[in-house]
């Protein structure tokens, strides 16, 4: 295999282990998963058995993996309440990549609400401290950039920036960038030169070696939109191209590149059959890889 690993966001439904078995069915070369149920602040503990296959099935595949934090962290938050509740379930999460020993748990920095963004961003680097002082594993806190949506924060560069500054170990904290989001928050990844020039901004501003994973997904909205509406490849506002030239980029060569596009079922089968989308859009990105 030449160019990134190619994967997608597959389900746990019947076990944490089905999602190996789906990835199989599916031709994944990199998985992501929830560890849990997103919309729950914390999860079942996970089993001996199924931890211990999940590990070894993972490694003979080796099938690079990462998690999903819950969508209810809001590690900005200004109520004292609900940020302390975002910090115990990431502390939560980031045990789980631990025990399954994930290469990374991607999460969405936080919103500030009805605080301001200086505010929100210290707060978050807060959380994330102590979130990761009573981290045992290896297991990489990788940040998503946003599309900026309301007062989600991380849709800028600068303010990705600004959170590394105040955390006093960022060994283990890298950064997640997802294709929907950029264009959504405005950067123009669409045209050859505002390829070129976001991802010299990106190196300027975070360094490229801060890059530990894509996901890969065209928009339902246009550039500069801040809503994140994600699309399947080619579908949207992006085209094929900018994919392309991601897939073919040497400097990304070994960053795993996942889908986050919509499900042909609405993603509520428990089948571990591949999904037929999945299917389809990691055919068109194997052959613009091959290009």
């Amino acid at each position: 295999m030449i160019g990134p690993r190619l994967g997608a966001h597959l389900s746990i439904a019947g076990g944490i282990t089905r999602a190996i078995d789906r990835a199989e069915a599916t031709g994944c070369e990199a998985l992501q998963i929830f560890t849990k149920n997103s919309n729950q602040w914390r999860g079942r503990a996970l089993e001996e058995k199924d931890i211990a296959e999940f590990r070894a099935r993972a490694t003979n595949l080796n099938l690079p993996v990462v998690s999903h934090a819950s969508y209810l962290i809001n590690l900005a938050a200004p109520d004292k309440a609900l940020r302390d509740k975002s910090v115990a379930a990431l502390e939560d999460e980031l045990a789980r990549g631990d025990q399954l020993g994930l290469e990374g748990v991607v999460l969405h920095p936080g919103a500030y609400t009805t605080s301001t963004e200086s505010d929100g961003i210290k707060r978050i680097a807060e959380g994330i401290a102590t979130a990761q002082a009573s981290q045992a594993g290896s297991t990489l806190l990788l940040l998503e950039h946003t599309a900026g949506q309301g007062t989600m924060l991380g849709h800028r560069f600068e303010q990705l920036r600004a959170m590394l500054d105040l955390i006093d170990n960022t060994s283990h904290v890298a950064i997640c960038l997802d294709t929907c989001h950029l264009v959504a928050a405005g950067y123009d990844i669409i045209s050859e030169d505002g390829y070129s020039n976001v991802f010299e901004e990106f190196d300027k501003i975070l360094g490229l070696d801060q890059l530990k994973i894509f996901h890969l997904n065209d928009s339902k909205k246009p550039l500069g939109s801040r809503v994140d509406r994600h699309e399947e490849i080619g579908q949207g506002h992006l085209g094929t191209e900018p994919f392309g030239r991601l897939v073919r980029d040497e400097r990304f060569q070994n960053i795993p590149m996942v889908l986050e596009t919509p499900k042909a079922d609405g993603g509520r089968s428990s089948s571990i059959e591949a999904d037929t989308s999945d299917l389809k859009n990691l055919s068109l990105l194997r052959r613009l890889r091959n290009e």
